[in-house]
Order: C-alpha cells, then sequence, then structure tokens
C-alpha cells in the first residue's frame, strides 16, 4: 500500500466530484430520507463502483462515449421528470419533511441511495480517472483507498448539507430545483451524445 497513490488518488477524484451531478443527487436524497441510510448506500454504491473502475482499469475508457452519454442523458431525464412531479406531492414544510424521512425504513432508504448512484456513476469522470490511475499505477488496493475517501467525503458533505436543507427550506422548492439542475445534466450529456456520432 502506497500513501502516495491513496494521496494521488484522493486529490484528483476529490475536485472532480464537488460540482458533480452525483453530489446533487445524494444531497436530493438527503432531503428525502434521513441522512446516515443515505450515507451508507451512497458510500456503497461508490466502493462498488471504485472497486469496478480498479478491476477493469482502462478498459471502461474503451466503452463506446456515445452510448454512455445517451443512457446517462436518459436517466438525468427521467429523475428531472420524477423530482418534478413529486415536488406538487411531498410535505411543504420542514416538520413535515422530517416525519417523512422517519418513515422511510433504513433499509429501503439505503437501497434506493444506492440504486440510484450506482446507476448515476456510470462513464463518470471521476470512475475514468480511477480507471485510468489503475492502469498507470501498480497499486490496485491505494488507488481503492483513495478514490473511495475522496467519495465518501463529497457524500459526506452532501448529504449533511442535503438534511439541513430539508429541515430549513420548502422540501418542495428543493425538488423543483433539483429538476432543473438533472436537467440541464440531462440536456448536457445529450449534447455530449449528438457531438460524439457526428
Amino acid at each position: 500500500m502506497s500513501l502516495t497513490v491513496i494521496a494521488t488518488a484522493f486529490a484528483l477524484v476529490l475536485p472532480v466530484e464537488l460540482p458533480d451531478k452525483t453530489l446533487f443527487a445524494s444531497l436530493v436524497l438527503a432531503t428525502r430520507f434521513a441522512p446516515l441510510p443515505v450515507f451508507v448506500g451512497v458510500g456503497t454504491a461508490f466502493g462498488l463502483q471504485v472497486a469496478i473502475a480498479v478491476t477493469a482499469g482502462s478498459l471502461l475508457s474503451l466503452l463506446p462515449e456515445a452510448l454512455v452519454s445517451g443512457v446517462v442523458a436518459v436517466l438525468f431525464l427521467v429523475g428531472a421528470i420524477v423530482l418534478w412531479r413529486s415536488a406538487r406531492s411531498g410535505p411543504e414544510d420542514a416538520g413535515e419533511a422530517a416525519d417523512v424521512r422517519e418513515q422511510t425504513s433504513f433499509l429501503r432508504a439505503a437501497a434506493i441511495s444506492f440504486g440510484v448512484l450506482f446507476a448515476a456513476e456510470w462513464g463518470d469522470l471521476s470512475q475514468l480517472a480511477t480507471a485510468g490511475l489503475a492502469a498507470r499505477l501498480d497499486a490496485p488496493v491505494s488507488v481503492f483507498i483513495g478514490a473511495w475517501a475522496a467519495l465518501l467525503t463529497v457524500s459526506g458533505l452532501a448529504v449533511f448539507l442535503g438534511a439541513k436543507l430539508a429541515d430549513r427550506l420548502p422540501v418542495a422548492l428543493i425538488r423543483r430545483v433539483a429538476a432543473v439542475l438533472f436537467l440541464v445534466f440531462a440536456v448536457v450529456a445529450a449534447v455530449e451524445t449528438v457531438r460524439t456520432l457526428t
């Protein structure tokens, strides 16, 4: 195990994930569910994604870029629609938001969080960066630890902020803003798909 490789992977992945879609997805999940199961689900999804990236190494970068960006565009478009529609049916004040978060079982909230992040992370820059590092450096365990630590840091910040926002802002507003962000990500991914095909 190499501390230099761990630090390199952490320093490479952290800034890539800070403005990323997965940060916003984690934040939105934390407005719907209790923070701990969201963090467990998201952290587990990130761990599996990092393990896949490290194992596959440079093979992930060989996937057709148009296919990856097209699937991501569809996923985010569906996410935007679901978020926008759920804003109308959600609780309107912070007290009700806390009650709704408490009604969802730990396992269900963790499983939903895992599924959302596992699907959203495919072909992500951090996954490709991790695969590239694993392909270049002969230290897969160190790359795994550094990349996963960076992703856990970002998801921890997002989950903490999401829980605090849900307690202070109307959930409907948070979901509508998130829906708009998801729509923007969908449009960007669709443009990338078209650009790749032409």
